[in-house]
């Protein structure tokens, strides 16, 4: 009987055992998804139900955290049930906020400074999100918050939510954000008049509305730099 489990390869390739002497860095994806995925099937490994999982998604990582819990168990691969597909999903949505955590260190000087830092959050979502970075007197992010979550084509936004957050954060401004899944970043009129709205909404608490950007995998538009604000 052939031997297909990974107990049965050499030591230096074996998923774990090569992390752990050679870092996480020397691992190929498959092989990272291999230790999430901890155990395979009698005729197939952990690696080789990873590069199944990460054909089904043309190896694309992007693509693998676009999958819900339930979209993954639906791709019906044989032993990735659910109880694997939420190790996967915690261990990149650890990913996600990885990322957060070191762009809310840095000072927005720049549409492009918070574009990375919205990028990083919004990208991966399949429905329109509108959130809100809040800003402190330092230009640093005190605080980011969903606001809104909608379908695939629009989401709504409450000014009166959002500038109650603003002083409850105590920010001095603020940038408003949404995602297109579609990949269009071109703005609406629904976008323009809704942030001109906000921005006079905010004007009455001297919190400023330093940009809008609209965020998707293609890149990013930013209101202020276009001269919409």
């Amino acid at each position: 009987m052939l031997q297909t489990g990974i107990k049965n390869w050499a030591i230096d390739d074996r998923p774990r055992e090569k992390l752990a002497l050679k870092g996480a860095e020397s691992l190929s994806n498959s092989e990272l998804l291999a230790i999430l995925i901890n155990n395979g099937t009698t005729d197939k490994s952990a690696v080789d139900l990873s590069k199944e999982l990460l054909s089904s998604v043309e190896n694309n990582l992007q693509r693998l955290a676009k999958l819900s819990v339930k979209e993954m168990v639906n791709l019906k691969i044989k032993g990735l049930g659910p109880v694997k597909a939420v190790t996967i999903a915690a261990a990149l949505e650890l990913g996600v906020r990885r990322n957060m955590a070191d762009n809310k260190k840095e000072i927005v000087l720049s549409s492009k400074d918070i574009a990375k830092f919205l990028q990083a959050q919004l990208q991966y979502k399949m429905h329109e999100v509108f959130a809100v970075v809040f800003l402190n007197r330092a230009n640093k992010i005190n605080h980011y918050e969903i606001i809104s979550e909608g379908g695939i084509t629009g989401t709504v936004a409450d000014p009166r939510i959002i500038l109650k957050k603003a002083l409850e954060h105590e920010a001095v401004s603020i940038v408003l954000c949404h995602n297109h899944p579609s990949g269009n970043l071109k703005p609406s009129r629904q976008d323009q008049e809704l942030t001109t709205k906000i921005k006079e909404a905010a004007g009455y608490f001297d919190i400023k509305v330093m940009d809008h950007i609209i965020v998707s995998e293609e890149g990013y538009y930013s209101f202020a730099d276009d001269g919409m604000l």
